[in-house]
């Protein structure tokens, strides 16, 4: 290996990855008065170029995930004035909006079901309205006759991801935060401790402290000690994007979804006239090749839905990757190593819990405790567990 030369000026905190969650925790980090630099080849970035962008902590309610709907929640409720914040900072547009979410049913089987997360919602003292097909109809006009019920759900709210990262670049810009274009090839440890990374062209970069935040790549970091590595997988979703013409009139209102052959579909109506439909998720690997399977599955469930989809034009197709972890949840706080901090694993919540990932990473990394509402996420969760497992008599 060829001998590497090294950056002057340490930075306080070098974040790895500069998508959404990256950014969030640089800007914040900034905030605090950190010296500040991120490493990304592309700023911006990342599974938020595909994301649909729904703030859905009441409709992405699953079973046996409460708790991380409280992260969720908390971070729902943080939207409003982050997305204040943010606009007021850099004059962009973020594409926010309250106008709610319909989760509907096309069939016995998906009645049953929507009534089995509404008791669950309501156990969860979550707000949400249960609806007849007439009303869901009288509130969406667009919607298939065949719809049996559904439910109204007005505190889900939605962004444009790919307006929220540009806005973040800027914010970080701004706060005086270093964006350094490259990709880090290795960590580097120095006494048991996390110390910088070497980037693939061999320039050594010192830190304070070092936060892994690259997604689904997360876990691919040469340097990190095996058994601390962030258990994070690809998962691959592939979005569709459609223009709404104005000779169409308002064509849906708000987010609506539903479950159609035992797939997750979803249609998000935005102010601009975009139409984004999703997702798939697929456990593929690293393969983001768009399918022409994807494709059709995607229109196929949508036009189940809203029928008059087909008459729109198709835009763009794409496929990304959303850092999955085992529980679904995030990885957020000390590795296990001192000196490396992570900010990963967020899956399909990776919009939503940017607010509150920014706060409580900014939090930890200026004072070195852990918010209260991020504990139940340390990654120390798993090497725990696995711990445990190893100890248990054979």
């Amino acid at each position: 290996m060829p001998p590497t030369h090294t950056s002057q000026r340490a930075p306080d905190v070098l974040v790895v990855g500069g998508g959404v969650i990256g950014l969030v925790t640089a800007w914040r980090s900034a905030q605090r008065g950190l010296a500040t630099t991120v490493l990304d080849p592309e700023p911006g970035g990342g599974a938020a170029q595909v994301a649909a962008g729904m703030l859905a902590a009441v409709t992405e309610l699953h079973y046996g995930e409460q708790t991380l709907l409280g992260l969720n929640l908390a971070s729902a409720l943080r939207y409003p004035d982050f997305a204040a914040e943010l606009t007021e900072a850099t004059g962009h547009d973020l594409g926010y909006r309250r106008c709610g979410t319909l989760a509907v049913a096309l069939d016995a089987d998906d009645r049953a079901h929507l009534r089995e997360l509404h008791a669950l919602q309501q156990q969860s003292g979550l707000d949400a309205q249960w609806l007849s097909g007439r009303e869901c109809r009288r509130l969406e006009p667009m919607l298939a006759p065949g719809v049996r019920g559904g439910l109204r759900v007005d505190g889900d709210h939605q962004i444009d991801p790919r307006r929220l990262a540009a806005a973040l670049v800027t914010a970080c810009e701004r706060a005086g935060v270093v964006l350094h274009r490259a990709w880090a090839d290795r960590l580097t440890v120095s006494g048991e401790r996390a110390t910088g990374v070497v980037t693939a062209d061999g320039t050594g970069l010192a830190a304070g402290q070092v936060v892994l935040a690259g997604g689904s790549l997360s876990g691919r970091l040469a340097g990190v000690p095996a058994d601390l590595l962030p258990p994070v997988r690809p998962v691959k979703g592939q979005v569709l994007r459609l223009a709404m013409p104005d000779r169409f009139g308002p064509f849906l209102s708000r987010t609506v979804r539903a479950v159609v052959r035992g797939s997750q579909v979803y249609l998000v109506p935005r102010e601009n006239g975009e139409l984004v439909i999703g997702a798939t998720s697929e456990e593929q690997g690293w393969d983001t090749t768009v399918t022409a399977g994807g494709v059709y599955e995607l229109l196929r469930d949508a036009h189940e839905l809203v029928p008059g989809i087909t008459e729109l034009p198709l835009t763009e197709t794409r496929a990304g990757l959303r850092p999955g972890t085992p529980d679904n949840a995030p990885l957020l706080g000390p590795s296990g190593l001192e000196g490396l901090v992570l900010a990963t694993g967020h899956h399909r919540n990776g919009v939503l819990l940017t607010p509150v990932t920014g706060d409580v990473l900014a939090e930890f990394l200026a004072t070195g405790e852990l918010p209260a509402e991020a504990r139940p996420f340390t990654p120390r969760r798993f090497t725990a567990t696995a711990a445990a497992l190893t100890e248990q008599p054979v």
